[in-house]
């Protein structure tokens, strides 16, 4: 299936690796120039060369800081005319109520929560003068299945969706569309660092990760974790003109696993 995004300017943050890095070996697979946006310019340069060797399409890079206001300014200026907007950045830690400090707290969602806003925000800008454009926000879904001992993605994740389906609920009237996907248990290094956390609390020993990992995957629908691609594969699609009806909407992907009961 063609989804027609050949030629078209897409800017995903958070794509030096994980969902992000995916995301753009996705786009880049359908011929849309990408720019990528995160922190380690060195990986970003490394993934640059990667993704034009492999599909022969113009990549750029942004080694930005997206907790800064003032940075997510820059980068809306600089990308004012990207067709597609992928909010991917931000890693939210692990942790109850009593294990975050305030200042922890603020640090996670200047990344994340903030920083979704903000660029949506810049962006929303130059796609309503154009009557056109799509945002995508990669959420989570701890924001759905709410959890305390991840207190802060939890509530982050729940504002993101409320804000997703808020904005995309009015954002039609002016030719955008803004939708949602929240990912389940996913390979990524993301991942594997939620595995340390929860084995430094449990045992006093992050090295045991592997021991819960085994444990959570083995409980999985499919016996196993969702793939970057399939979370790819679904941004793709929703951005494309294929999924041109759809808006305010938040998808999850996580083979229903969310919908079980806690044991």
């Amino acid at each position: 299936m063609d989804l027609e995004l050949r030629g078209k300017k897409v800017l995903i943050t958070g794509a030096s690796k994980g969902l992000g890095l995916a995301c753009a070996h996705g786009f880049a697979s359908e011929g849309a120039i990408v720019h990528l946006a995160a922190r380690n310019e060195s990986a970003l340069k490394s993934a640059a060369e990667a993704i034009r060797k492999q599909y022969k399409t113009e990549v750029f890079i942004h080694a930005v800081d997206l907790s800064k206001t003032e940075n997510v300014v820059a980068l809306g200026k600089t990308c004012a005319d990207v067709d597609i907007l992928i909010n991917n950045a931000g890693a939210i830690p692990g942790g109850d109520l009593l294990d975050i400090t305030d200042e922890r707290w603020r640090q996670a969602w200047d990344l994340k929560v903030f920083g979704f806003i903000n660029l949506t925000r810049e962006l929303y800008k130059a796609m309503r003068e154009r009557k056109s454009g799509v945002i995508v926000n990669i959420i989570g879904v701890a924001g759905e299945r709410h959890r305390a001992n991840y207190i802060t993605g939890t509530t982050g994740n729940a504002g993101l969706m409320a804000f997703t389906r808020a904005l995309g609920s009015e954002s039609v009237d002016h030719g955008i569309r803004v939708v949602g996907i929240n990912p389940g248990r996913i390979e990524t290094e993301r991942q594997v660092g939620h595995f340390k956390e929860q084995a430094l609390k449990a045992f006093g020993d992050e090295s045991r990760w592997p021991e819960l990992q085994a444990k959570v995957v083995a409980s999985l629908p499919f016996g196993r974790a969702g793939r970057p691609a399939e979370v790819s594969d679904l941004a793709t699609f929703l951005a494309s003109n294929r999924a041109s009806y759809i808006s305010g909407t938040v998808v999850t992907i996580d083979a229903g696993s969310s919908l079980r009961p806690r044991v």
